[in-house]
Order: structure tokens, then sequence, then C-alpha cells
């Protein structure tokens, strides 16, 4: 089996339920965004919420996605950044149980922490204080991380660091691996859709978006209308319509994926292991609709609980699925 590797910020996610949107206007965070965030905002996160039940787990969009990918019986790597800390120690043991090759550099900065806040509708806020994760730079990056490997997924996360995004996707294309990249947040392709543009149409094979990555990136308000001019610059673009599923655009043609209605209680991870489902099928060469559909079925099971990660128990179920699927 073709072999992945995941490149993002090493993350501890710390999700919080919380009743209502008025927290989120107390801390100015806009609904469903990824904010970068200092330790000092993290702390003041901490402190409007310490009432609330939380749960702790390694996370970060592309460990995610490879966790995942880990999980249906791929081959996979990840690299990213780590303190010294409990919480770098938390993520190294998580990535090593569920084998998951870990490529991760240490830094004398705390484990970077993303705190997700879900409200009544599902809908994740995030407030990401990335502490060592922000020390990952081009200068850590060798091309043997990339040898033995077919693909790289990438988190759109990393656009923050322009240099260490375009090193890694050079690197990759000169070690001849096929390129995944999530477009990660609408408000991140807004601020850097000149570079993101141009590292898409020069690099990447892959792009998975939501309906408003999408429409940041290329204007478009219809998600159909926003795939074909994603389809213009890379070789397979998927975009991702919550309840209407998902469309993919592959040489030249147009896949719907339909989705079974399932209750959503926290639509955190979706995206994530959307892209695992996809992939597994991708790198088994199987057609675009069994991609999708692996997709689906993955999205499907992490929105029905709390957290980017699918509970052990409902792993054997999906992955009978899976094979139905692929059958």
């Amino acid at each position: 089996m073709q072999k992945i590797i995941g490149l993002g910020n090493a993350l501890v996610d710390i999700i919080t339920k919380v009743d209502d949107e008025v927290i989120l206007k107390k801390l100015n965070l806009p609904k469903g965004s990824m904010t970068l965030v200092d330790e000092s905002f993290s702390r003041e996160v901490m402190r409007h919420t310490q009432s609330l039940k939380k749960t702790k787990a390694s996370g970060g969009s592309a460990a995610n996605t490879i966790h995942g990918l880990a999980k249906l019986g791929a081959l996979v790597s990840f690299v990213g950044k780590i303190g010294g800390d409990e919480m770098g120690s938390f993520f190294l043991e998580d990535l090593k149980a569920n084998k998951v090759t870990p490529f991760l550099i240490r830094s004398k900065k705390d484990t970077g922490k993303a705190q997700a806040l879900i409200t009544n509708d599902a809908e994740r806020t995030f407030a990401t204080s990335l502490g060592a994760a922000i020390d990952l730079s081009a200068a850590d990056l060798e091309e043997r991380l990339f040898e033995g490997h077919h693909l790289l997924y990438v988190e759109g996360y990393l656009v923050q660091n322009h240099e260490l995004l375009e090193k890694s996707l050079m690197m990759a294309k000169k070690t001849g691996l096929k390129i995944a990249l999530d477009l990660a947040s609408y408000n991140v392709v807004e601020d850097n859709l000149a570079f993101l543009t141009e590292m898409v149409r020069e690099y990447v094979d892959i792009v998975f978006a939501n309906e408003e990555e999408a429409q940041a990136f290329t204007g478009s308000t219809d998600p159909r209308e926003a795939l074909l001019k994603l389809a213009e610059i890379t070789e397979l673009a998927v975009v991702k319509i919550g309840k209407g599923g998902s469309l993919i655009s592959h040489k030249g043609d147009t896949v719907i994926i339909k989705i079974d209605p399932v209750e959503s209680i926290d639509s955190t991870g979706a995206g994530d292991l959307y892209a695992a489902g996809f992939l597994f099928g991708y790198i088994q060469n199987q057609p675009m609709k069994v991609c999708g559909e692996l997709g689906s079925l993955l999205a499907g099971s992490v929105i029905q609980g709390i957290g980017a990660k699918i509970p052990e128990e409902k792993w054997e179920d999906i992955l009978r699925k899976a094979r139905r699927i692929m059958d």
C-alpha cells in the first residue's frame, strides 16, 4: 500500500461544549473560524470556560487526518514540532499507540493547544495557541523525511509560514510525491489568497475545501462553480457542502456524493476525517465515487460525538462499512 506523510501543527485539542454564542462574542471570536491567539489569550479562554466540561485529545488538522488513515489501515507518518512538556509526551505517545511513524522535532516552547468551542448547532470555533508548533520551520525539513512516501498531506494552517509551506511542497514534488492540501479555514484563505493560489497552481494535486473556504478562494458563492474554478488549477478538487454531501471534480468529470442524515453533535474534525477516508480510497486507486463515500463515512461518524477523533468502539463497524463500499 502507498504511504502517506502528514505535515502540520502538532497540537493538543481542548474541546468545550458551550450553551450559546455569548462566550464567542465576549472573546471576539468569529463563529466557525480558527483564530491564532497568544498564551495570555489562551488562558483567558480557559477562564471563561472553566466551569464547562472539557475533553482532551492529540490534534491539529493534519494529525487528525493521519490518525484516521492509520485506523483505516494505511501506512502513515507525521511531521510536527512539540515541547518537552507533558502535553508533548501525550501527543507523541498517541501517535505511537495508533501506529503513526513520528517525525517530531522538540522545541523549548510548550506544546501548542487548540481550544475548540462547540455551539449547540455543532459549529466549532477555534482559539489556537501554536506554542512549539509555530517553531516548525523550513530549516527543519530534509528530503529524507519524504523518501519512501507516495503522498504528502498538508494542512492549510501552515500557510501562516510561507517559507515552510513552499519548501515542503517543493521537496515533496522533487521526491516524486503527490500533494494534497486542505484549505483549513476561510479566514486563513482570505489572508493568504495570492500565495495560496500560487502554491496550488504550482505544486498541489488535490485540494479539499468546504463551502466557505471554496468561496474565499474562488470568489464564487455557488459550490459547483467554485469547484470548477478550483479544478482549473489542480488535478483533483473536492468541495464539502455539509448536509448536502460533497462535490468532486477529477479530470473533467464531476461526481456528486450524497450522504445519509445523521445527528450532528460536534463538527470538529469532520473535514479532517473526510480527507482521511477520501485519501484511503485514493491511494488504492478507487473510483472517485468510492473515495467520496469513504470520506463521508468517516465525516458522518466523527460528528456524532464530541471531538476530532472517532471513538475506538466505532472503528470495527466503520471498517466493515468501508470494505462494503470498496467492494
